[in-house]
């Protein structure tokens, strides 16, 4: 029997979207799509244990730029990316530059978005800008608050085709059960696919989650792409939490839930 609360939530969810609601197959199916797998490229960890750092796959040979928009207390992620070597590009108008100081940071006072202004720009005029290398793959780590959605649909192919790993933390997830969001984000989502298979998910605990129609959605969660020339073997990644993952907050817990990476419905 489902549980009183869930049975009371599921009346109530309705009210709560202004809009249609998605077809939960239609939603089962895009989070199918997402189901993160495993390659022989093992992941480590970028970054602080906490909040501020990512799991990536170990593929990061030859990566010579990161492109980190969204700058928090935390530049940590960039911190270890630049002691790989690696040039780091940074952008955020709410702050004046990075946590950290670092020789090979570089800060733009901009936004990233789906439009060039002067507080906004794009990923493409961004990269541009940043004069580097037009041939070499790139590193895209992206926090930037419910902005990723249009700043992905504004990404010419080619750009990003030349992100070898990306990683995004999604926000307002639960609203894909509102049909207009879920239109926007799943485009978002089923353009990166193209190109790029999940490879990690994790919940950000700073949020709980949604419960409706038997499905749990997480608010806001952590996705690791790779792209998909970079691996050769994969299969259905099964272990979450991952041993390296940490909770962000120390709020109580909110692991993934099994919709997303069980086999679906």
């Amino acid at each position: 029997m489902k549980p009183l609360k869930h049975v009371l939530i599921d009346r109530l969810m309705p009210r709560l979207f202004m809009t249609k609601l998605t077809k939960r197959r239609d939603l089962a199916g895009l989070l199918g799509a997402l189901r993160p797998i495993a390659t022989e490229h093992p992941l480590i960890r970028l970054g602080p244990a906490g909040d501020g750092g990512y799991l990536v796959p170990d593929d990061l040979e030859g990566l010579s730029t990161c492109f980190s928009p969204g700058v928090s207390t935390s530049s940590d992620f960039e911190l270890a990316c630049a002691e790989r070597g690696m040039s780091v590009y940074l952008a955020d108008h709410s702050v004046g530059g990075p946590a950290t100081k670092h020789g090979a940071f570089h800060f733009t006072k901009k936004f990233v978005g789906a439009t060039t202004s002067d507080v906004f720009m794009t990923m493409d005029h961004w990269v541009r800008q940043a004069g580097v290398d037009p041939s070499g793959d790139l590193l895209l780590q992206m926090d930037i608050e419910g902005y990723e959605y249009e700043t992905i649909l504004s990404m010419p192919d080619e750009l990003l085709t030349r992100c070898r790993v990306i990683v995004i933390e999604f926000h307002r997830l639960h609203q894909l059960w509102s049909l207009p969001f879920f239109r926007l984000a799943s485009t978002a989502f089923r353009k990166l696919l193209q190109t790029h298979a999940c490879v990690h998910l994790h919940p950000n605990n700073c949020r709980s989650s949604i419960h409706l129609q038997g499905m749990d959605i997480p608010r806001v969660m952590e996705f690791t792409f790779l792209r998909r020339d970079r691996f050769s073997q994969s299969s259905f990644a099964t272990r979450f939490p991952h041993p390296l993952d940490a909770e962000n907050t120390d709020k109580p817990q909110v692991r993934l839930p099994a919709c997303w990476y069980g086999p679906g419905d």
